[in-house]
């Protein structure tokens, strides 16, 4: 009973009365398992960090080079992109905020065995971010890069900016579109595209939009821009807030423009 009370302070105990009671059990029990299942996708985004540098690692680690092992190792490749495409999936989906941070609400009042303090509080970061997995994932490239000093930091930004590459011609192409047989793929691929190339630009020096960067971004955007904007808003929107150098003097009017 307590935990219910306390989620309603503005109630007093002499308001609670035997009509209002039953509505606050009914709503609690409503919540728990919605906080349940925000503690298991929090949990997934540590398993994603872990795997995606151990992904790096493998695809980025010598005597190869990025593109012989996309190559020779198109199993992991896939995997990459696999945990890139979950990633955007679900960060589109936690677009209400409102939502999440109530049921966060009540992550301090479950019960010890279920969700601590310590817990409660990472959650509580984890979802406050506009984009949590899209977060965890930036981070978890930028580590992987300052832990990883003898290997050189093109070995990472070749990786990506290839299979940023890879997507957009594959998107951009009539002769290699026509092979989708669903939209599905078309998107999977431009979500791929788009995660690479978030992270590419959280760990390049001058970052994705400069000049000097290997991805094509206006050719990226366009495709992207070619699309039915009700599927690809949400990617537009992670280029235009989750990157680090869009707003960078680096950065052409034209570029600035098509994001516009």
């Amino acid at each position: 009973m307590l935990p219910i009370l306390s989620f309603f302070p503005l109630l007093s105990l002499f308001q609670i009365n035997i009509l209002t009671f039953p509505k606050l059990w009914i709503a609690w029990n409503a919540v728990c398992p919605l906080v349940a299942k925000l503690k298991r996708f929090y949990e997934f985004s540590l398993r994603l960090e872990n795997a995606l540098r151990s992904l790096l690692e493998a695809l980025t680690s010598p005597p190869y080079a990025p593109m012989q092992h996309l190559e020779r190792e198109q199993a992991l490749a896939k995997q990459f992109a696999e945990i890139l495409h979950f990633t955007l999936s679900f960060d589109e989906l936690k677009w209400n905020p409102d939502v999440v941070q109530t049921h966060l609400s009540l992550l301090q009042l479950e019960a010890e065995n279920e969700v601590n303090n310590e817990m409660a509080n990472r959650m509580s970061l984890f979802y406050a971010e506009a984009t949590p997995m899209l977060k965890t994932l930036s981070n978890a490239t930028t580590k992987f890069v300052s832990e990883n000093k003898t290997l050189p930091i093109e070995d990472t930004t070749d990786c990506l900016s290839t299979m940023a590459c890879v997507c957009r011609v594959m998107l951009e192409t009539p002769e290699y579109r026509c092979r989708f047989t669903n939209t599905d793929t078309m998107l999977f691929c431009m979500r791929v595209m788009v995660g690479v190339i978030i992270l590419y630009d959280h760990v390049h020096p001058v970052g994705a939009f400069a000049k000097t960067s290997k991805i094509d971004m206006k050719g990226c955007i366009k495709v992207l821009k070619e699309q039915p904007s009700n599927s690809v808003e949400g990617l537009l929107n992670a280029l235009r807030y989750t990157t680090r150098h869009l707003n960078d003097d680096s950065t052409s009017k034209q570029i600035r423009a098509l994001l516009q």
